[in-house]
């Protein structure tokens, strides 16, 4: 059983990466350089990554909430998701606004200006509005992470490697994240000491390192 994960490095595919690498199931990685060719279109015509196929399934499977889930349910012993109804509806909640509001609208604002307006007379003022979004957004999951009964389910739960995946775009917009965001980062150093984690960072060629020693809750 070998799944095939369609990724860009860094990208958002790195949250399934991730994952396959903490399940421990056989896995092969497609480097996709464009997500327009007509190849890649053939295969997901919304044109993104993540695309992960699945042993035995014709279609492929889109969209990062969705392979996330699946994966978690497929292989519930490496216990991704909450045995607890509400619990894993609150796992839900985060992923649904992280990949609909802070990725889609606010990094999309951002670093995709024409998927909202063609003209471009007006993209600078929409990557403004973007980063604007950023920094609310950010706040926000900082505030959820430090106030203990808003956080995601207890231990590495589905929603740690996309959160690892914003803290690094943060980084990469040179925002101050471990000074400004303490309690994310201390949540982010947890996750980089995953092996798991560390693997698939090595594969991607990515380097994250938290440039102060994060605050840890008391």
């Amino acid at each position: 059983m070998t799944y095939r994960l369609y990724y860009s490095p860094a990208a958002c595919s790195l949250a399934v990466h991730i994952v396959l690498e903490e399940l421990g199931q056989a896995f092969d990685l497609q480097l996709v350089t464009s997500t327009w060719e007509a190849s890649y279109l053939a295969l997901n015509p919304k044109g993104r990554v993540p695309v992960l196929m699945i042993p035995g399934e014709r279609q492929p499977l889109t969209e990062l909430p969705v392979i996330l889930t699946y994966l978690a349910r497929r292989h519930p012993e490496a216990g991704l998701l909450p045995d607890d109804a509400l619990a894993e509806a609150r796992c839900h909640e985060w992923l649904a606004w992280l990949a609909g509001w802070v990725h889609g609208m606010a990094f999309g604002a951002l670093w995709r200006p024409e998927r909202f307006v063609s003209d471009p007379q007006v993209h600078a003022m929409i990557q403004a509005n973007g980063k604007a979004l950023i920094l609310d957004s950010f706040l926000s999951i900082e505030e959820r992470l430090a106030a203990q009964d808003s956080s995601p389910a207890p231990g590495f739960t589905l929603v740690d490697p996309f959160l690892l995946v914003l803290y690094a775009w943060g980084e990469r917009i040179n925002l101050p994240m471990a000074k400004d965001y303490p309690a994310w980062a201390s949540r982010t150093q947890t996750t980089l000491a995953r092996p798991a984690v560390a693997r698939a960072l090595n594969r991607e060629g990515i380097h994250l390192e938290l440039a102060a020693t994060p605050h840890r809750p008391a």
